[in-house]
């Protein structure tokens, strides 16, 4: 894909950018060597990679959800409120 002046100003428009006449020049030879970027990993061979590859053997190690012991923290929070019953957030009906 080459980049010329009637795409540069159709990503101005679409970004809702406005790029000065001195930035144009350098700014097509960032976004065309993007491109060229783009087309090179165009040229890999992924047909034996799975849609589910991944680098990391082991999945993302996740905390476990415990509750917080504290029950303090929920009338605190609640003490707060402008309006407050049975532990719960007393607000304006909104239809």
């Amino acid at each position: 894909m080459h980049i010329d002046d009637a795409l540069l100003a159709k990503l101005e428009k679409l970004a809702m950018i406005e790029l000065g006449e001195d930035k144009k020049e350098s700014t097509k030879a960032q976004l065309q060597e993007i491109m060229d970027f783009v087309g090179n990993l165009e040229k890999l061979n992924t047909t034996e990679l799975q849609a589910t590859f991944n680098v990391l053997e082991s999945a993302t190690p996740l905390r476990d959800d415990v509750p917080a012991c504290d029950e303090r923290i929920g009338q605190s929070i609640l003490s707060h409120a402008p309006k407050a019953q049975d532990d719960y957030f007393i607000v304006p009906k909104i239809l």
